[in-house]
């Protein structure tokens, strides 16, 4: 697992808007969503979903799966970040 990965949405804006001088309302345009929503992804406040992944596919090329991985190694990061205070009690296995 990569260490501290960023959020996706920071790749969104610097490998796909920056590059092409698109503002995230013309890319929200072009995804078909609103710009609040898009806003919120590229500032790390919301999360890539599947649907937002086979977005981002169509309109910026990548498979949807990428985009996918991207959120859940940053979700998985975050997670353990704090799974000391994650208190489960092993399920007895049977005999």
């Amino acid at each position: 697992m990569m260490y501290d990965p960023p959020h996706p949405g920071e790749s969104i804006l610097d490998l796909c808007l920056a590059p092409l001088g698109m503002s995230i309302s013309a890319a929200a345009d072009h995804l078909g969503v609103s710009r609040k929503h898009l806003s919120a992804i590229i500032n790390g406040r919301a999360a890539i979903s599947a649907e937002m992944a086979i977005r981002l596919a169509q309109a910026f090329g990548g498979s949807p799966d990428t985009w996918l991985r991207m959120q859940v190694g940053y979700d998985l990061w975050q997670a353990s970040q704090k799974a000391g205070g994650i208190n489960v009690k092993p399920v007895p296995r049977a005999a």
